[in-house]
Formats: structure tokens, sequence, C-alpha cells
């Protein structure tokens, strides 16, 4: 699951003991421009003893390729070896109106960061020629002091498994060649092969073997009973956020995203009352079936109907957001679904 990053760091923390109990494999800690994840992550790490974790995620462009290649090696190893660098390109909202960054050529600096990550972490001396970073830096555009280097300590993993955020066709297709992992946002099974089955195809075609099958994980927010219809509604807010305000209008990913799934007007419809201040309006007006195929809410038959949709439409990991009001619900939730999906 993910940790909530605006409030409550601390309190679901100290919950992990009881979810690793429940079968939770994996926490993710995101980055928006909030806390650092790192700091976080490490934090997880030290309380925590067979619980995987994961960036979900860290932007591109907030740190060089060799500070990020550290930053995980270093999470691995504390964790001993237990950590998983999630990466994406974010927005230009944040990467411009918060870092101060130029928000361009998400997909080449993407390919360039990973290739220099696995150099670093092969303990090799590093030097890259690519269009957006050269290691070291060409004398001309410095002291002409700068040489090759390779990182002193020896990490616990010379491999350690990238997962890229990616919903456009191309960051598809480049996870799909050259990642562990695919992050993927509201994933709808049934029209997940209509809408990036080209891409994923494109991107395994040219994808090495020895990087495995991909992992794709999913997002999902988890309540289930017979009495927990109405608790759908909590997932209207975070869609709202994403397909109306989570970039600007006619540069909004999420948006174009709900446009391929064919939700045309409704998308429109939702960013443009998003954009106007009338947040609780756009909330009601995201599609209930979408909210219903990008859940795992309602009575166990259904949640399990579900989670088989999920796993035909490939989902290898599902990341979920637990959502009952009840603690102690919560936790059997996550229990339960344990139980189905095994």
């Amino acid at each position: 699951m993910t940790l909530n990053y605006s409030c409550g760091f601390r309190e679901s923390v100290a919950a992990l003991g009881d979810y690793e109990k429940a079968g939770l494999d994996i926490v993710f800690v995101p980055e928006a421009y909030s806390f650092d994840a790192i700091s976080q992550l490490g934090f997880v790490a030290a309380r925590t003893e067979r619980l995987e974790i994961a960036s979900g995620i860290l932007q591109i462009y907030t740190r060089t390729p060799t500070l990020t290649a550290m930053t995980a090696a270093g999470l691995d190893y504390v964790s001993d070896g237990r950590f998983t660098l999630g990466i994406g390109a974010s927005g230009p909202q944040v990467v411009e109106g918060f870092h101060g960054q130029p928000y361009s050529a998400p997909l080449a600096r993407t390919r360039e960061i990973v290739e220099i990550c696995r150099s670093v972490w092969r303990r090799e001396e590093v030097v890259h020629e690519g269009t957006h970073y050269r290691i070291p830096l060409p004398p001309e555009q410095g002291t002409g002091l700068g040489k090759p280097l390779k990182l002193i300590n020896r990490p616990v993993r010379e491999r350690i498994p990238i997962a890229l955020a990616a919903i456009g066709p191309k960051n598809v297709a480049l996870a799909a060649e050259i990642a562990e992992g695919w992050m993927p946002m509201f994933f709808h099974p049934e029209k997940a092969d209509e809408v990036w089955g080209p891409a994923l195809a494109e991107g395994s075609a040219r994808r090495d073997a020895a990087l495995g099958t991909l992992d794709v994980m999913v997002s999902a927010p988890l309540a289930i009973g017979e009495d927990i219809d109405d608790l759908i509604d909590l997932a209207r807010p975070q869609l709202a956020l994403y397909i109306g305000g989570m970039g600007a209008r006619g540069r909004n990913f999420y948006n174009d995203l709900a446009r391929r799934y064919g939700y045309e007007s409704q998308a429109a419809a939702v960013q443009d009352l998003y954009l106007s201040g009338r947040k609780d309006e756009a909330a009601a007006a995201v599609p209930a079936d979408l909210l219903r195929a990008t859940a795992l809410i309602g009575p166990a038959s259904h949640v399990a109907e579900r989670l088989d949709a999920f796993r035909a439409a490939g989902v290898t990991t599902l990341r979920v957001n637990p959502v009952a009001p009840d603690p102690a619900r919560r936790l059997s939730d996550v229990e339960a679904l344990k139980v189905m999906a095994s």
C-alpha cells in the first residue's frame, strides 16, 4: 500500500507491523511537494524487517542521475535489499512550479537515468555521453578537472528493481522495455488492453530477457463488506483531482487517460468544474462506472470478481488504499484480500 504523504505518517508507520502480519508485502512512499520520500523510506526501513519499501515516486528532474543511484543504493543497504526505485516524470506544475526545473524530454531523460543508475550499481567508472547528461562534465562546461569515478561502497545488489510511473503510450512502451516494474494510474482492467496493449507490446519486443517479466503495479482503493457501497465515493476526490486539476487545460495526462478510456465529455466536465474551483461538483461528476472499475470496494464476492479482472488484465502487484473508516476493518480488509490473491 501507499503511505499518506500529507499527514499521519508516524501513525501509519506504527501500524505497519500489523499490516506485515496481515500479509502486506510492499509499502510505497510518495514524494509530491511534501516532505522528501527518502528520509521517510529510511525511517520505514528501520521500523520493519520483512516489508519491502519503494519510492512511489521520485521525480526524475529533482536529483542528478548519480545521486538517484546513490540514494537507491543507500536505501537498499539500510533495508538489507528490500528497496525498489520508483521514478517518474511528474508534471510541469510540480517540476517547474515547485522545483524551478524545465520540464523537457521526459522519455530521453528517463532512459539515460536508468542507464546511469545501473552503471553506478555495477560499480563501473561512470562515463556517460548522453543528450541530456554528460558524465564527467566536459572541460568546456566546467573546470576541466572532472574525472570518471565509481561508487565507493559495494551495493547490496547491482540490479536494484526500477519501476516507472507511466500512462502515455510512449512512456508505457519505455517502461515495458527497460524497467522491472510499471506503475499506471487508475487502471481499468476491461479497457487496459485497448488503451495500453499496443504500447506494452512495442516495449516488450525490445525488452532484455534478463529483466524478467514486467511487474504491473496497480493502485486501487480497498474496502470489503456488505454494507460499504457508499465508500466508493471516497475515491471521487482523488480522481477529480487528477482528472480535473493535476495539470493545465490541454496538458493534463490523467485527463487524457480518462478520455482514452472513453469518457471524453465526462473528463471535460470534471476539468471545467475543478479548474473553476467547484471541486465538490467535480468529484460528483466523476463517472460511477470508472470509480467501480478501478476500485476493490464491495461485498467479498464482488471484490473477488474484480481481483480476477485485474489478474486477467496482467496485474501482478496490487497497491491498495484501505478506506474503511475503522482501523481494525482496514487491517482485516488487507488480510482478506491477501487470502483472495493467494
